[in-house]
């Protein structure tokens, strides 16, 4: 008997295709975060990313292209950010139906080559193909480096500690934010640096009703969220910034005294405190996206 993927949802149809995946000694973190990490050098390690943006899924069709391609490139970056890396190098597959012009994917490059330019990114390669169907697809697969075992995961938020979030939520999407968001490497790079180490870290693509709950899962945690504090974007509801997704700003937690220190800096965008981890339990949201059911 046939499962239909709307009846699952996505992260129970991942639950069944990452049980049971080859590995080798050179993985150190597998699927479950926002970046595969892998054995890299005496300083250190590597991260593993692939992404996809879909026509009609991810941008509507008559999107500006340099635009869809900023974000097809963005999105990687954002998640090498959420580990508190720095990305390195892209390779990007587009797949298109022959009707569509050359100047299209032209200005789909032009978008991905500026942003790359702007964050340090080569873009080494890819592939191209046609489709039987009249869409747009680009996938980019990107690399990126953090220092060696400082990879920051999901999984290590405690009980008791702070969860914090970048930026504003809400609105991005079917507005232009979704498009023009900046990846926050700046920010997660300078955490560390000064000794602000968030205890986890995760980059909030399909909104906090979602993505909060990925992360108390693989802290195995629960967590309380306090509605009113939440930075919506002028415009958005409370309900709207839990739920719409496509935000890219950082979800992260942090133990009691790092935030205590942390309030003392500027980041050039705000961190604003929304709840706290629990030993068990999920307290004041509702679901963000999922694919599939959607």
């Amino acid at each position: 008997m046939s499962t239909p993927l709307k009846c699952l949802g996505e992260d129970a149809l991942l639950a069944r295709l990452l049980t049971g995946l080859p590995t080798n000694g050179e993985l150190l973190v597998g699927p479950g975060d926002d970046c595969a990490v892998v054995v890299g050098n005496a300083q250190y390690d590597f991260l593993l990313k692939t992404d996809v943006v879909v026509e009609d899924v991810h941008f509507e069709r008559g999107t500006h292209p340099e635009l869809i391609g900023r974000k097809a490139l963005a999105r990687c970056i954002s998640d090498i950010a959420a580990m508190g890396g720095l990305p390195r190098h892209a390779l990007v597959t587009v797949l298109v139906h022959r009707e569509r012009s050359a100047e299209l994917l032209s200005g789909v490059y032009a978008g991905l080559n500026r942003l790359a330019a702007e964050f340090g990114v080569s873009v080494a390669g890819g592939e191209t193909s046609s489709l039987p169907v009249d869409l747009l697809v680009i996938n980019v697969a990107l690399t990126g480096m953090v220092e060696r075992g400082c990879a920051v995961l999901r999984s290590g938020a405690r009980p008791g500690d702070v969860i914090c979030v970048t930026g504003t939520l809400g609105g991005s999407y079917p507005g232009e934010g979704h498009l023009r968001f900046t990846p926050r490497v700046d920010v997660a790079r300078r955490l560390p640096a000064e000794s602000l180490r968030p205890s986890a870290m995760m980059d909030l693509s399909d909104g906090l009703g979602t993505d909060l709950p990925r992360l108390a899962a693989a802290s195995h945690c629960g967590f309380e969220v306090d509605m009113d504090r939440l930075p919506c974007t002028p415009g958005c509801s409370p309900q709207r910034a839990v739920s719409d997704g496509e935000d890219y700003e950082l979800l992260m937690t942090f133990s009691p005294d790092v935030f205590a220190r942390l309030r003392e800096h500027d980041f050039g965008v705000p961190i604003t405190a929304i709840g706290r981890m629990t030993a068990s339990g999920a307290r004041g949201l509702s679901p963000g996206w999922q694919h599939f059911t959607h």
